[in-house]
C-alpha cells in the first residue's frame, strides 16, 4: 500500500502475544510490507522508512535505504537477487543483492513511459520472468483508473506493458501451474485474473473475486479493497484487506476458505509464508490513517 513518505526508522524486534494465536514478532515498524521467509530469516520492507530489512529471530539488520523510494514489494529472482518496487510517486524497480547491494534500476518501461504513480508488487515466475504492478496518483478520493501490469521476461533487461485500465493496481500472484495470473485493484474491492500465455502476455481478463461479496466491509473506504497477496503451493490465494484488518483465504475458484482476523491493527498489508506453509508472517498498520503508518509484523498458524 501506497503512503507519505518519512526518513525515520523505529523498528525493534519483540516477540509478544497479542492474541491467543498472534505473536507480534517485530515492532516500531514504519510503513512495513514485502515479508519474505527465506533461509530461517525474515525479509521485509518499508514504504514510509524507504528501507529493506533482515530479522533473524532476535535481531533486524536493515540491508538498503535509499530516501524518495518508499520500498514496497519485494520478490526473490531465480539468481538470488531481490526485485524492490518503489512506490514513490516517481516510481522504480529496483534490483539488489541479498546484502542489499544496488545491482540495478528501472524507472521506466521498454518504451520510456516512466512508471508515474509508483511501482506496488512484484511476483517472480517459475521460469524467471517477472510481472510489477504500477499503482496511480495517490489521492484522498481516486478519480483516474490508470494502472497498469508491466513484464520482465527471463533473462531480459526491459519492461514491457502487458495490461492497463486498471482501479489501482496493487498485490500481484501466480498460480503454481503458471497459467493464471492474479491482481488486486484496491479501488473497487475486487481481484481480478488473467490468462498467461507462453510468452509472458496477458489473455484473458475476467473477475476473480469481489471481496465485499465474501466478507462484509470493516470500514466504508475508496483504499479497503485488497492488498497484497501470496499463493501457497495449492493455488490459494492469502489477500491482505487495507482497512479491512484482515487475511482472506480464497481457492482457486474464487471461494472464501478462512478470514484471519489481525489484532495487531486494521491496515494488514501483505503475507509472508514460513517453512512448509504452516505460519504465516503478516505485515500491519495499525491505523490505516497514520501518515508514518507505524506498524508491526505478526506470525499466525495457517490453517491447512
Amino acid at each position: 500500500m501506497k503512503k507519505i513518505s518519512a526518513c525515520c526508522w523505529l523498528a525493534v524486534a519483540s516477540w509478544t502475544a497479542a492474541v491467543a494465536g498472534e505473536q507480534t514478532v517485530v515492532t516500531g515498524l514504519l510503513g512495513p510490507e514485502g515479508p519474505l521467509y527465506l533461509d530461517h530469516d525474515l525479509y521485509f520492507v518499508g514504504w514510509v522508512s524507504n528501507t529493506l530489512s533482515k530479522w533473524d529471530g532476535k535481531s533486524i539488520t536493515v540491508l538498503n535505504q535509499l530516501a524518495g523510494c518508499g520500498h514496497n514489494g519485494l520478490a526473490l529472482t531465480r539468481q538470488k537477487t531481490f526485485l524492490v518496487a518503489c512506490t514513490e510517486e516517481r516510481g522504480a524497480i529496483l534490483e539488489l543483492s541479498l546484502t542489499g547491494k544496488p545491482l540495478h534500476r528501472w524507472d521506466s518501461d521498454d518504451k520510456g513511459t516512466k512508471f508515474s504513480g509508483g511501482v506496488n508488487d512484484i511476483v517472480v515466475t517459475a521460469n524467471g520472468g517477472a510481472y510489477a504492478t504500477v499503482f496511480g496518483p495517490y489521492q484522498t478520493r481516486p478519480t483516474a483508473v490508470v494502472g497498469k501490469i508491466v513484464y520482465r521476461a527471463p533473462g531480459g533487461q526491459k519492461w514491457v506493458e502487458v495490461a492497463n485500465d486498471l482501479n489501482y493496481a496493487n498485490g500481484i500472484g501466480v498460480s503454481p501451474d503458471q497459467k493464471t495470473l492474479y491482481v488486486s485493484e484496491t479501488v473497487g474491492n475486487c481481484i481480478l485474473k488473467f490468462h498467461v500465455n507462453d510468452d509472458g502476455s496477458l489473455g484473458q481478463r475476467s473477475n476473480f473475486a469481489l471481496l465485499k461479496l465474501l466478507t462484509p466491509d470493516k470500514v466504508s473506504s475508496w483504499w479497503l479493497g485488497p492488498d497484497s497477496m501470496k499463493i501457497d503451493l495449492k493455488g490459494n490465494m492469502y489477500v491482505a484487506q487495507w482497512s479491512g484488518g484482515k487475511v482472506l483465504k480464497i481457492s482457486p475458484d474464487g471461494k472464501l476458505l478462512h478470514v484471519f482476523p489481525i489484532a495487531a491493527g486494521d491496515g494488514t498489508t501483505n503475507v509472508a509464508f514460513s517453512e512448509g506453509e504452516k505460519y504465516l508472517y503478516v505485515t500491519v498498520v495499525k491505523d490505516p490513517n497514520d501518515p508514518l503508518a507505524k506498524g508491526s509484523i505478526v506470525k499466525i498458524e495457517n490453517v491447512r
